[in-house]
C-alpha cells in the first residue's frame, strides 16, 4: 500500500479504507468558490459490491493499493462469467458478472481489454474507447427527412439501443462509444 493525496486518485484505483478495498468508479476535485477544496469519489467495496460514495480534503493522505493492470483478450461468456487470456501467457482469467457490470453487451469476442488485478482477483475492466456492430433494427428514412440533422432510433447487434443518423439503414455497421453508446461514425469497412 502506498499513501497518496485524495486529489490524485483516478477512475480504476484501488483504495483501503477501513480495512476494506474500493475499486474508484468516479473521481471529481470540486472547488467552491468559499471554503476547503474536496475530492468526490464513488467507490464499489470488493468484496461485495455494495457502491459507496466519500468526500476527502483534497490534500489528505489515502492508502492506494497495488493494482496489476494487463491486456487481455476476450473468450466467451458461460455461467462462471467472462472468460479473457492474456496473450502473452495464454493464462486464462474468469471475471465476474459484478466486476463487468454495464459493460457487458460491448464485450466483442477477440477484443483487447485492459484488466486490473489485485492479488490474482480481476477487480475492474476497461474497454477499447470505440466499437463496431451492425444496426439490426432501425425507422425507414422518409424522403425530405435527410435535410434536418435529425437522429432516429436503432437497436444494435449487442441489443443497444442510440440514435443514428437518417441514412443508416438496417445492415449497416456503426461505430458507437463504449462509454455510453453514442454514435460515432459508419464503419469503414
Amino acid at each position: 500500500m502506498v499513501k497518496v493525496i485524495a486529489s490524485s486518485l483516478r477512475k480504476g484505483n484501488v483504495v483501503e479504507k477501513d480495512g476494506k478495498l474500493y475499486v474508484i468508479l468516479f473521481a471529481e476535485n470540486i472547488h467552491p468558490g468559499k471554503g476547503t477544496p474536496v475530492t468526490q469519489l464513488d467507490m464499489r467495496r470488493i468484496g461485495d459490491g455494495v457502491k459507496v460514495s466519500e468526500r476527502y480534503r483534497t490534500t489528505e493522505q489515502v492508502e492506494r493499493a497495488y493494482v496489476e493492470e494487463r491486456e487481455h483478450t476476450f473468450l466467451y461468456r458461460d455461467g462462471e462469467g467472462f472468460h479473457f487470456m492474456n496473450p502473452e501467457s495464454y493464462d486464462q482469467v474468469a471475471v465476474s458478472e459484478a466486476v463487468v457490470g454495464d459493460m457487458a453487451p460491448y464485450l466483442l469476442e477477440g477484443m483487447a481489454v485492459q484488466v486490473s488485478q489485485f492479488n490474482g482477483i480481476a477487480i475492474s475492466l476497461v474497454l477499447p474507447q470505440r466499437a463496431t456492430f451492425e444496426v439490426v433494427e432501425t425507422e425507414p428514412t422518409t424522403k425530405g427527412q435527410t435535410a434536418s440533422s435529425s437522429y432516429k432510433p436503432a437497436v444494435l447487434s449487442n441489443g443497444v439501443r442510440t440514435l443514428v443518423p437518417p441514412h443508416i439503414a438496417p445492415g449497416t455497421r456503426v461505430v458507437v462509444m463504449t462509454a455510453d453508446g453514442a454514435y460515432v461514425e459508419r464503419a469503414k469497412d
